[in-house]
């Protein structure tokens, strides 16, 4: 069988990755460079795209910062920083880029339909950042009929799969079962602050760093703050 699997080379998209390994797929990478603040998760997701050993890997470019409209493309909008954890789900967050996970789904469909492949893997998650519009689950399965409707494979086959394996898994669940298949979570890249180490202060990287934690592990990325973990 084979999968598209959308990698950005954080935590959650890199677990995907060896969970599509695991099922049975032959995997295609598929990553983008919209000119996002964070740079360093595409070299992190060329790295686990490597050691995953899968049969194809594109980085597809294109600039959000055009129009910008999140913290991600636009450099007028902090990324918001040690904010209450509980906290971080209530609203959706400036980190939000508006649609970028409509534009990676249509990229990752194209791209599976002309490799002939029979499900595209994506990350995305429920439960810690609930507050994203595109990471729910009605949304993956409106986009599932987008996926039936827009392709000659779903009009006159079997649609291409959407499979989200971690949508309502905590991120404890998520590090547990990246545990589990063995992923190389110092090759991951998860901050959203641009620079050459992690942060630690951003809501990514609290989400990480609180998530090792409470397992008792030790997350082996440096940090240039490794502060309070918990859900204060």
């Amino acid at each position: 069988m084979k999968a598209v699997v959308l990698l950005s080379g954080g935590l959650d998209s890199s677990t995907v990755l060896y969970q599509a390994k695991m099922d049975g797929c032959v995997v295609h990478a598929i990553s983008f460079d919209y000119q996002q603040r964070h740079q360093l998760e595409l070299q992190a997701a060329t790295k686990i795209a490597s050691a995953a050993g899968v049969i194809e890997h594109q980085i597809i470019a294109f600039d959000l910062r055009r129009w910008g409209g999140s913290a991600l493309t636009d450099d007028a909008i902090a990324v918001p920083t040690n904010r209450i954890l509980t906290d971080i789900s209530e609203y959706i967050p400036v980190t939000y880029v508006p649609a970028r996970n409509t534009i990676f789904l249509s990229f990752a469909l194209a791209f599976a339909e002309a490799k002939g492949a029979e499900r595209v893997y994506i990350g995305v998650n429920a439960v810690d950042y609930s507050g994203y519009p595109d990471c729910r689950p009605d949304y993956i399965q409106a986009m599932q009929e987008v996926f039936r409707l827009g392709t000659k494979q779903g009009r006159e086959g079997e649609p291409i799969s959407i499979v989200a394996p971690l949508i309502k898994l905590k991120k404890t669940e998520i590090i547990q079962l990246g545990n589990n298949l063995g992923v190389p979570w110092e090759l991951t890249w998860s901050c959203y602050s641009g620079g050459n180490i992690a942060c630690g202060v951003c809501d990514s990287c609290r989400l990480r760093l609180a998530a090792f934690s409470e397992l008792g592990l030790e997350d082996p990325l440096p940090y240039a703050v490794r502060g309070e973990q918990g859900n204060q």
